[in-house]
């Protein structure tokens, strides 16, 4: 059954290899980007309609999810792929961490907007997290700024920790109402990721010339996004967790199980936003 499946940060990388794989596969896919020339070139490519929203300013979110409310009455997949590693600890304009803000209350906030949307239409809700959650996230949930003890390599792996610790939640408070949600770790893919960043690790991770011949490719890297779309909850995969190579990871952060600070999160968030779901 073709699908209507929304894709943040589609415009490079393996947000970019799964839009136009499930576009080819027979899906309606909606481009979401942070720079206009290139998600409108991505758009262009596979004949699809296409937003920009930059996560750095919360403004833009509550734009985006006005407009594909107002456009789509069904969504059946919202991939929360947009996200970065940054450098030094700056806050966005409205007030919170860079890391924080466009890795966890950006995609907090979009699908808190649309959750009419997405209940109605039984959708899948999925987040690219990441192995970072387990390496370098120590969640504070009196401190999600990061204002005692940041590094880029914490802010990053927090956030990631965050994308799981939503799933988990979203999963408790809205699976017997049909939605289902899901993150993965995509692996370590040759992108542009992480060239904002001054962590020594993650550039030599992903920029050192040597590491690169062995890092998957964007198609590789948006394997498990394209089979968490395109494929049936409850049947192919497991809603709640968090996937690892198709498979549930085994290897996880003991803060990702932790359903007492999710709740906390998700209400800390809520308060931090001034939303209420």
């Amino acid at each position: 059954m073709s699908k209507i499946i929304v894709i943040t940060g589609a415009s490079d990388g393996i947000g970019a290899a799964a839009a136009r794989q499930l576009h080819a596969d027979g899906h309606t896919v909606v481009v979401v980007g942070r720079s206009p020339d290139k998600t409108r070139r991505v758009a262009d490519s596979i004949g699809a309609e296409h937003f920009v929203a930059d996560f750095t300013e919360l403004t833009t979110v509550r734009e985006l999810a006005a407009s594909l409310q107002q456009r789509y009455p069904r969504i059946d997949v919202l991939a929360s792929n947009a996200g970065g590693v940054f450098g030094s600890r700056d806050k966005t304009v409205d007030g919170f961490e860079k890391t924080f803000q466009v890795n966890h209350l950006a995609p907090f906030l979009l699908t808190n907007l649309l959750l009419p949307t997405l209940l109605k239409s039984h959708a899948s809700v999925i987040q690219t997290a990441s192995i970072a959650a387990r390496l370098y996230g120590k969640l504070d949930i009196d401190d999600l700024n990061n204002d005692r003890r940041y590094s880029a390599n914490k802010a990053y792996g927090d956030s990631k920790l965050e994308n799981i610790l939503f799933t988990r939640e979203l999963d408790a408070r809205y699976r017997t109402q049909g939605i289902s949600a899901v993150a993965f770790h995509p692996g370590i893919v040759g992108s542009g990721f992480a060239a904002e960043t001054t962590s020594r690790a993650m550039r030599l991770m992903y920029g050192n010339p040597l590491v690169k011949p062995f890092l998957k490719s964007t198609h590789q890297g948006a394997d498990q996004l394209i089979w968490l779309s395109a494929t049936s909850p409850g049947k192919t995969w497991e809603p709640g967790n968090y996937y690892e190579k198709r498979k549930i990871a085994t290897r996880v952060n003991l803060q990702s199980n932790d359903a007492h600070l999710a709740r906390q999160l998700w209400e800390k968030s809520e308060a931090l936003l001034d939303i209420q779901s």
